[in-house]
């Protein structure tokens, strides 16, 4: 039994995504953003059960995968689906709103980026590319700031250029080779961990000060830290 409870929480993580994706195209994108946010914590609490409990196993392995395909990969581009097709409210017209289908190439990139991880040795302790739990957070914060006119940018983040331009630049990092450190702490020891804690400082006093929009605005500074790391890192010719 007890090598099955990180299971239980990864299987939960998988629920909270298709409940996630219902709501964002049922127009609820904030009831959409909870769901993914319980999917988060159960997707960072089946890793660390497991390696607590030392039951890790390649069938939890897996199944991870695949929960955050549907969490962080499926129920994001519903988000965005229902800002290309919904207007000022989520409410989907009649007809098909054929302009929105492009965001479901988040799910595709998702999907690569995923299976790529899963053969990478590379990337055991930190990532190539932009993890989907960070995806998925960026999208559900720019799902909130169009639908509550979050710092008055709801308008702006709501045009289908920018969301088009967002979806061009999360897919590109999904299966990018730019190097970013994980979120996750597997211990809380200064050593090792300081650029985690001085970015988890950043982001209480940026959700002090903005609030709901802090959810995009501090992943957004985190790929912006990663890729300046990167291309400072590359040699000039």
């Amino acid at each position: 039994m007890k090598q099955q409870i990180p299971n239980i929480l990864t299987l939960l993580n998988l629920l909270a995504g298709c409940f996630a994706a219902v709501a964002a195209l049922y127009g609820q994108p904030a009831t959409a953003v909870v769901f993914l946010a319980v999917g988060l914590v159960a997707d960072y609490l089946d890793g660390a059960l497991a390696r607590v409990l030392h039951v890790q196993s390649p069938v939890g392995k897996e199944l991870d995968s695949l929960a955050d395909l549907v969490t962080f990969g499926f129920a994001p581009a519903c988000l965005l689906f229902g800002m290309l097709s919904g207007g000022s409210v989520f409410s989907f017209p009649a007809d098909l709103p054929w302009r929105a289908f492009p965001a479901f190439i988040l799910t595709a990139f998702s999907a690569y980026r995923l299976a790529k991880f899963n053969l990478d040795t590379r990337q055991s302790e930190n990532f190539l590319g932009m993890p989907t739990p960070a995806c998925a957070t960026f999208t559900a914060g720019l799902a909130l700031i169009r639908h509550d006119d979050l710092l008055g940018w709801g308008h702006a983040v709501g045009h289908p250029v920018f969301i088009y331009a967002c979806l061009a630049v999360l897919c590109w990092l999904l299966i990018s080779e730019v190097p970013m450190f994980s979120l996750k702490f597997k211990h809380f020891t200064w050593a090792g961990n300081e650029i985690k804690f001085i970015f988890a400082a950043l982001a209480l006093v940026i959700g002090a000060i903005t609030g709901l929009a802090a959810p995009a605005l501090v992943i957004g500074l985190y790929l912006l830290y990663n890729v300046f790391n990167w291309i400072k890192s590359k040699p000039h010719s």
